[in-house]
């Protein structure tokens, strides 16, 4: 009896975890349709015109996917053997956060706003990407990303300072013309537009000085959008050249993926994978 019970939270396990087995497969196609569903009924709820139009048939069709997710969080918990760790952890959270503005539109009166958090939905599209040729390409993303973020980091604190001398200096040089720089937050807030070349026109400087400062800042600005791209893409190159073949096979124990194809125990915890 025991074993029939472990066979059956094994298989439920790989249905909903992995995505290398078909009925793998059509259970993140069949989540992936109710997420887009869901996350259109949102956009449609939104409308006033509509949402009070279709406000019964919109209520029903959030009730019936509320009631699916509710289902499928259940089952995530069920399937796995320490259940705190799915329930803690990122997806855990947004799994939960997700479903439960349903509920509490129930208890509490006023709860309309967190129709918002239905949105988080679409988070889970990423736990998705996973999905058959998706593995290998999500994968190293997250990877190069993760290999870059020093060099990020002290990319975006270059930019930051930058951004807080120039915010200063067009102070300095506009604060007595009225032209917006009130402030040095405030010119700060107008360098950090310029130079990610947004530019509202709220702020706009109306000295020869301040403007031939203000088309420098554009140009640069130009530059340093690539920055970032080639930060990633180089990393990225590095990890196709030193890429591990993986699959989606998910630990029952921590949860973790993307185990390489040949492993038998999991590279986080060390629990055996595919325990039967």
């Amino acid at each position: 009896m025991a074993k029939d019970n472990k066979n059956w939270r094994a298989k439920l396990h790989e249905i909903i975890y992995e995505a290398d087995t078909p009925a793998g497969k059509l259970f993140d196609l069949i989540i992936l349709i109710v997420i887009l569903a869901s996350i259109v009924l949102v956009m449609l709820e939104s409308v006033d015109s509509i949402g009070t139009k279709y406000f019964d048939f919109l209520n029903i069709s959030e009730w019936i996917i509320t009631i699916l997710f509710t289902i499928e969080y259940l089952a995530r918990i069920v399937s796995v053997k320490k259940p705190s760790k799915y329930i803690f952890s990122f997806y855990g959270i947004i799994d939960l956060l997700s479903t439960i503005p349903k509920y509490l539109s129930l208890i509490f009166l006023g709860t309309h706003s967190l129709v918002a958090l239905r949105a988080l939905r679409l988070m889970r599209v990423f736990r998705i990407l996973k999905l058959t040729r998706f593995i290998g390409e999500s994968t190293s993303f997250v990877r190069a990303l993760k290999k870059s973020r020093a060099k990020i980091v002290v990319f975006l604190s270059f930019v930051l300072i930058l951004c807080i001398i120039l915010g200063t200096v067009m102070y300095l040089i506009e604060s007595d013309k009225d032209s917006g720089f009130t402030s040095i937050p405030r010119s700060v807030y107008w360098a950090i537009v310029t130079l990610t070349t947004v530019g509202y026109g709220d702020i706009a400087p109306i000295t020869p000085l301040g403007q031939f400062i203000a088309s420098l800042i554009m140009i640069l600005g130009y530059g340093i959008i690539a920055v970032p791209t080639g930060i990633v893409s180089s990393e990225m190159t590095k990890v196709e050249r030193d890429k591990i073949p993986n699959n989606t096979t998910s630990c029952t124990n921590c949860t973790e993926e993307y185990h390489r194809d040949d492993a038998e125990f999991c590279h986080k915890c060390g629990h055996k994978l595919n325990d039967e």
